[in-house]
């Protein structure tokens, strides 16, 4: 499935419709469910909030199912960031002593059973995988 949303907060619920509904359909366990619905969250909230600098733009997601197995993508035209070339934050401070920003990363890096970046064709591609039973 290849669904195109304006990079936007309001699209963000529509987009988090559309996979639910197919994680649904293949029996994907509430838990597992809860786990890929905030890691598409955050990965979709970041393309909104800093990949057009303002500007419109879209996020393309590819969701493929396969046995126990989802593989989401999410591609942008926005100016190219890796997501995984960035330090994870220091967790074992307090919240006052922490840097801004990263802890969404890193919890998709902890959640997810793989998470890759590549920079193809003037695109961001973000690809997380994760079990559903």
């Amino acid at each position: 499935m290849e669904v195109v949303f304006p990079a936007t907060d309001e699209s963000l619920q529509k987009a988090m419709q559309t996979v639910e509904e197919q994680l649904e359909a293949a029996g994907c366990s509430p838990k597992n469910q809860m786990k890929i619905m905030v890691a598409l969250e955050e990965l979709f909230v970041n393309v909104a909030h800093y990949a057009y600098d303002g500007k419109e733009g879209q996020v393309i997601l590819n969701l493929d199912i396969e046995d126990d197995t989802m593989v989401l993508k999410l591609k942008d035209s926005g100016k190219p960031f890796n997501p995984l070339a960035k330090e994870d934050p220091d967790i074992t401070l307090g919240a006052g002593e922490r840097q801004i920003g990263g802890l969404g990363i890193f919890m998709v890096k902890k959640t997810m059973d793989d998470f890759t970046y590549n920079y193809e064709d003037g695109q961001n591609v973000v690809t997380i995988t994760h079990k559903i039973k």
